[in-house]
């Protein structure tokens, strides 16, 4: 069994101790209010100040937690320990007040449910098998139902339904924190790198334009300095020993002024691909891009395209467009075609190559951050699905609808890319 990957150790996981203590706060407010309705109001007897005692050190407990802990965020062990704690003062608490036959023991699940939610799989697994030695405890051995005559026995297929009834819903609810928490994990942890590709784009754009500017604003001290050494040169003559260091100077500057020219032109070809465009002219130059680096042959049809309007070329448009581009080449035995289609109300783009194609036991969850598929045809191509899921949802942020399927004419995948021309005029 792998430690490391059970209670998740690289993952660093914590509990926001503030969450922890209301909740905490909440349990202890409901017993105390509990015992002192039924002992007080319904006039039951049970051993009212060892539960109180029980009741106290817990108060003390999340006194110390909510006081003397500084730190905002318990790691794992700690926040564990708490729960463990926890799981005994009720487990004690049921024991003096009807053991498994109280109707408040399936509280006893709460603290397995918090840490399935928050804390690693290890620690879930932990908290439920107390749970369950607590369960089974306190269901042979406890003191009367308060209220119950000493003389009334449950039947034993009732105190079975009751225990394995807390255990099942354990499980489930369990189950389904563990998944819920790993599944927001996944989600989260993709964004905040698909926030992080969209600043690099933008940075770069950002970069572009000061690089410009830059270069516009240094071109004139350039200059200046250029025709100083040269006058220099000329009032100090040909044989004076600053001669060399004049002709340095001039030539670096000359260097300095060339820098810059290219630096400008190279953002005015960034302008323009970041500028308006059609369709045609933004999947030629990616087209363009990927002929550098493959021998495949990736074909533009263009012969239904009959709305050649422009839309602004977004970092978001660029990178969506150009991952299922190269998902295509990756996966494609030798052709891929890319076939626009546009009319006055929508545009479509196509995307279809002649691989394998989508594996029958992901095709439904395309687009889903860190999937993988067991088929083998493609398991040593294909990583965990991040650059689909990213794809997809910056094309989605700029008002795309993607469909994924099969080739009909290829046999292989097919991507669908379609806006309704209205958004991309916006």
């Amino acid at each position: 069994m792998n430690f490391t990957t059970l209670f998740r150790l690289k993952e660093n996981l914590n509990l926001d101790k503030k969450t922890l203590v209301t909740l905490r706060w909440i349990a202890l407010i409901g017993q105390f209010a509990a015992i002192n309705f039924v002992y007080f109001a319904l006039k039951l007897e049970f051993p009212i100040y060892e539960t109180y005692a029980i009741i106290f050190v817990g108060v003390i407990t999340n006194i110390y937690l909510q006081f003397v802990i500084k730190t905002s965020l318990l790691k794992d062990l700690y926040s564990g320990l708490f729960l463990v704690y926890d799981l005994f003062q009720l487990g004690i608490l049921l024991y003096l007040t009807g053991g498994i036959h109280n109707p408040f023991s399936f509280f006893l699940i709460i603290p397995a449910i918090v840490s399935s939610t928050f804390l690693s799989m290890g620690t879930t697994i932990i908290l439920g098998l107390i749970t369950l030695g607590i369960l089974i405890i306190i269901t042979f051995y406890h003191l009367p139902l308060p209220g119950v005559d000493l003389t009334f026995v449950f039947p034993e297929y009732y105190l079975f339904g009751i225990i394995i009834s807390i255990i099942i819903g354990l499980i489930f609810l369990s189950y389904f924190g563990i998944r819920f928490a790993g599944e927001t994990k996944k989600r989260s942890d993709a964004l905040n790198k698909l926030q992080l590709i969209l600043s690099k784009e933008y940075e770069l754009e950002s970069l572009g334009g000061q690089a410009a500017a830059a270069a516009h604003s240094l071109g004139t001290p350039l200059a200046t300095i250029s025709v100083v050494a040269k006058e220099l040169k000329k009032d100090i003559g040909e044989n004076s020993k600053y001669t060399e260091d004049l002709d340095l100077l001039i030539s670096q500057t000359k260097r300095c002024s060339e820098i810059l020219k290219q630096i400008s032109q190279k953002q005015i070809v960034d302008d323009k691909f970041l500028s308006l465009t059609t369709a045609e002219d933004l999947l030629e130059d990616i087209i363009k891009s990927f002929n550098e680096t493959t021998d495949k042959k990736i074909n533009l049809v263009i012969k239904n395209d009959f709305n050649k309007f422009k839309f602004e070329r977004t970092p978001e448009v660029v990178y969506g467009v150009r991952n299922f581009i190269g998902n295509a080449v990756k996966f494609s035995k030798e052709n891929v075609v890319i076939s626009i289609v546009s009319d006055n109300k929508i545009l479509k783009l196509f995307i279809e190559d002649d691989g394998p194609g989508y594996p029958v036991d992901i095709v439904n969850i395309i687009g889903e951050p860190y999937i993988k598929s067991k088929s083998r045809i493609i398991s040593n191509k294909s990583g965990t699905g991040l650059g689909t899921f990213l794809g997809k949802t910056l094309l989605e942020r700029k008002g795309a609808n993607l469909e994924f399927g099969k080739s009909k004419e290829f046999g292989g995948a097919q991507v669908q890319i379609s806006w309704p021309v209205e958004i991309l005029n916006n």
